[in-house]
């Protein structure tokens, strides 16, 4: 038996459009003699389609392509459909997939394990069904599961999330194929962890696997694709493209025998994570009705790696970069900036913030000149965010936002000011990571894209004479593991010190993210790539008290 895997990436909500993409892949699948074609979980609403699935009209509207648009595909000699999509039943919503055949839907398979933490918000639309069945697919007893369904194994994580296990029952029913339909989202180190989960499954149950996974980026989610085949042995056998489309063929008779060719480990590094920032602003820009984007270039090194990266993601000529001096801006930081702008072949303006700035001070100092205090030092940034706004509302630019995880976690940034935009693309890269962006985008293009002074010179802000970020911060390779302890790992204070850090430090830097949650809350969508960003998945409230 043949099976066609559509790795796509469809538009939330672009109902008519998704359909449309999967009649192409059906008829490429079909034309390469297909048995039956497998689409991602919700691959007409697209991942996730949150508040959409309270529109009834929505629904009705998924539902009715589905029947009237796909259905027919399979009528005849048609190849199968295998696809993810809501199913109604008994007035309660299910993440389901569907299989369709000969013109009608031959069988409906319903999500168990509904994810509710961090990014994932399942159980606020969907209703958790505990009856499994196995599927027959062609002759192979077959466990059709949805993303989820299969990340809750004793055997392998320590803690599992649910208390069932829904690969237990099917495997009880004796499937010999398990089929997974995903829309798992990535951040750095998700890859290597499927690549050592999945063969231990298909060990386990002695068990061939077909891991499906979208592709794409929606809002602060990139999902990677990075599909993966598994024959029974727990070889590797197939990796689709990671942050791209694929259209996969793979012949079942080739899961139950030795593999020949076993393919070799992923890599799962900067590189991937220049990959995965690439493609979330590519679909971003795109999806929200964009096609070019605008950006303060400081000379900095933050502003540097969105500006290579979004000439990369979206061609040079969709970028512009606006160069903003005041008084305190060094000359070697409007150099490098220009610089950088040449060397990546975007657009750019100069526009000096001086005559704004002093207009500021005579009217909100009374004649005193300036006082050189943070008030000051916001009024700058917030005057360049000014700038950017009038050009993107004028010329129709997608403003981008440059600020770092490292500073929108403490608070390092200015609201209205440089927190300004409608996408923040490294929002959830430390700063010691940019700094590994900076290098590897070098290494990459063979050449200092981003002028090597941009990456040696020390960090600043450049809003007072002088001014450094360690004037304000500890230095970035103490702050940011502290950070991450804080943030990712949600260890407390003491636990942080009992590490090896300086107890002041710690308790200061905790005290900055905490005070700084009313900045975040307004900042700009930014791009996921760790377990645990700033974003939709960070919940803490805002007016609350502080202990030690």
């Amino acid at each position: 038996m043949r099976i066609a895997l559509a790795q796509i990436n469809p538009v939330i909500g672009a109902l008519t459009r998704n359909t449309e993409k999967v009649k192409e892949y059906y008829r490429r699948a079909a034309a390469g003699g297909a048995d039956l074609v497998v689409f991602t979980e919700l691959s007409i609403s697209g991942y996730p389609p949150k508040d959409l699935l309270f529109y009834e009209s929505f629904l009705d509207r998924e539902r009715a392509l589905i029947t009237g648009k796909l259905l027919p595909l399979t009528l005849e000699s048609g190849p199968g459909i295998l696809i993810g999509a809501s199913h109604r039943l008994d007035n309660k919503l299910y993440n389901a997939a569907l299989r369709l055949e000969k013109g009608e839907i031959k069988s409906v398979h319903l999500k168990t394990l509904l994810p509710n933490f961090d990014v994932f918000d399942e159980e606020r639309y969907f209703t958790r069904c505990m009856d499994r069945e196995v599927e027959m697919i062609g002759t192979l007893p077959s466990a059709v599961t949805i993303c989820e369904d299969i990340w809750n194994d004793s055997d392998f994580f320590s803690a599992p999330v649910y208390d069932t296990d829904p690969l237990e029952s099917l495997f009880a029913l004796e499937a010999s194929l398990l089929l997974n339909l995903s829309a798992s989202p990535y951040h750095l180190g998700k890859q290597k962890l499927r690549e050592k989960m999945l063969p231990f499954l298909a060990r386990k149950y002695n068990t061939a696997i077909i891991y499906l996974n979208q592709v794409g980026g929606n809002d602060e989610l990139i999902f990677d694709g990075s599909s993966l085949i598994y024959n029974q042995y727990g070889d590797l056998i197939y990796r689709a493209a990671a942050f791209d489309e694929e259209l996969i063929f793979v012949e079942t008779e080739d899961l139950y025998r030795p593999a020949t060719d076993v393919a070799a480990p992923t890599r799962d590094d900067i590189g991937t994570v220049i990959n995965a920032l690439l493609l979330g602003t590519k679909d971003y820009v795109t999806k929200t009705g964009f096609k070019k984007v605008a950006l303060g270039l400081s000379g900095g090194i933050d502003s540097a790696v969105v500006a290579a990266l979004a000439a990369e993601a979206l061609g040079p000529q969709n970028v512009l970069g606006i160069m903003m001096p005041s008084p305190y801006s060094s000359g070697h930081s409007l150099e490098d900036a220009l610089t950088l702008a040449d060397n990546l072949g975007i657009e750019h303006r100069t526009i000096n913030i001086d005559k704004p700035f002093r207009v500021f001070i005579d009217l909100l100092n009374e004649g005193q000149g300036p006082l050189l205090d943070v008030a000051e030092e916001n009024l700058q940034a917030r005057i360049r965010g000014n700038i950017l706004m009038h050009i993107s509302n004028r010329e129709g630019y997608l403003a981008l936002a440059t600020g770092n995880k490292s500073e929108l976690s403490v608070g390092y940034s200015t609201l209205y000011g440089d927190m300004t935009g409608g996408l923040a693309v490294i929002a959830d890269v430390p700063k010691t990571m940019v700094y590994e962006l900076a290098n590897h985008l070098n290494v990459i293009h063979n050449r200092a894209i981003i002028p090597e002074r941009t990456i040696s010179k020390a960090p600043s802000a450049e809003l007072r004479p002088g001014q450094k970020d360690q004037d304000s911060l500890p230095p970035y390779h103490i702050l940011d593991p502290i950070l991450e302890l804080y943030i990712e790992e949600k260890l407390s204070s003491s636990e942080i010190i009992a590490k090896g850090f300086h107890k002041e430090t710690v308790k200061k830097v905790i005290r900055m993210v905490d005070q700084s949650e009313f900045k975040r809350r307004q900042a700009a969508p930014g791009l996921r790539i760790t377990t645990s960003s700033l974003g939709a998945g960070r919940r803490m409230p805002l007016a609350r008290g502080y202990e030690e």
